[in-house]
């Protein structure tokens, strides 16, 4: 799906989520160590910060400036970041197992195919063209800062 430019930043940064989703989905009990090192590396350097540009830019930008945003997607967004968050928190805080990573490799696939299938659609419908602009500045300044 051709992606707007302005939510383009946060669509590459889903490849990236992509990609270490599939590496936890066939982690190996002998690899475990390594794969979650690997996604400890990713989370660092960009999923925690690609989480806090959607849940402080994103979805505010998008609620206030659609009187018809769907509040429920929106909902659903946070929620599935607050489940991915407390997977991440249950692996630093103890040994990881590979179901444990298998399982986290799931909930962050399903849920970028969410936000790229639903909620961005929906988002992209519903701005303006100022309006989505404006908020394409404010995510681009916000990935620049990461």
């Amino acid at each position: 799906m051709k992606r707007s430019p302005e939510l383009s930043p946060l669509s590459h940064d889903h490849h990236k989520a992509l990609a270490i989703a599939q590496r936890l989905r066939r982690a190996e009990d002998a690899d475990v160590s390594k794969t979650a090192a690997a996604f400890f590396d990713y989370w660092r350097d960009h999923g925690a910060h690609h989480f806090r540009i959607e849940e402080e830019i994103l979805l505010p930008g998008w609620v206030d400036g659609d009187a018809a945003a769907d509040r429920a997607l929106a909902g659903r967004m946070a929620d599935e970041h607050l489940e991915i968050r407390i997977a991440v928190r249950r692996l630093e805080c103890g040994d990881p197992s590979r179901d444990a990573l298998r399982e986290l490799g799931g909930l962050l696939e399903r849920h970028v195919r969410f936000e790229e299938r639903e909620l961005f659609p929906q988002i992209e419908a519903g701005l303006d063209p100022r309006t989505i602009a404006a908020l394409g500045e404010r995510i681009e300044c916000a990935e620049r800062a990461g």
